[in-house]
């Protein structure tokens, strides 16, 4: 756990601890509840390396297929009368 906490600090981490560590500021100062909540958000995504889609990406996986197999269409002539 200590490992996680502590490695793989990238750009959007770094920017949700900023933004979290501004809100709680802000809900200190205002004493509003609103931004305290918000401020645990950010902080939590932060501190445990979450997005919006779960731990650090917010992209599908693709399977990469080694084997391409082209299927040739079928084709019917057709002539007229």
């Amino acid at each position: 756990m200590m490992t996680k906490l502590l490695t793989g600090w990238h750009f959007m981490r770094w920017l949700r601890l900023a933004a979290g560590m501004l809100m709680a500021w802000q809900a200190y100062v205002l004493a509003d509840s609103m931004y305290g909540f918000i401020a645990g958000f950010f902080l939590l995504q932060a501190i445990t390396d979450t997005g919006c889609c779960g731990a650090a990406t917010c992209q599908t996986n693709t399977l990469a297929s080694d084997k391409k197999q082209e299927v040739e269409p079928d084709f019917e002539i057709i002539k007229q009368k």
